[in-house]
């Protein structure tokens, strides 16, 4: 059975979305990722997701509809995305080195982790294409 990583898609107005960029482990430092993490034993997928957020960003958010199926990830890790709305506060980086929101025209400005990479594709797909 895998492991479950849970990722946040957070949407603004303007169709702009937050990337974070990880401080570790070294091997992804610096590469620009969806925030989110491993859901505990007995957790939720969506609330695991709402703790993350909470912990990582210091953000209260909503979570909304499921980005895709199942996102491979190392081996024995799945990652699960979701699209979040920010209920309250504003998004700081606690665990992550740097925090961007990334409009139209910028979502490839940063480098994308190879995981996240095609996430972000779809995210554009659904964004823009209703």
């Amino acid at each position: 059975m895998s492991i479950v990583v849970v990722a946040a898609v957070i949407v603004a107005p303007g169709g702009r979305v937050l990337a974070a960029q990880r401080a570790e482990p070294a091997a992804l430092a610096g590469g620009w990722e969806f925030p989110g993490g491993k859901v505990d034993p007995g957790e939720g997928e969506t609330a695991a997701l709402v703790r993350e957020c909470r912990e990582e960003l210091g953000v209260e958010v909503t979570v909304g509809e499921r980005v895709g199926a199942d996102w491979p990830l190392a081996e024995g890790y799945v990652m699960r995305v979701w699209f979040c709305a920010l209920l309250s506060g504003v998004p700081e980086a606690k665990e992550h080195l740097a925090l961007r929101w990334l409009g139209p025209g910028e979502y490839y400005d940063v480098e994308w982790l190879g995981a996240d990479l095609p996430i972000m594709k779809t995210v554009e797909n659904l964004l823009h294409n209703d």
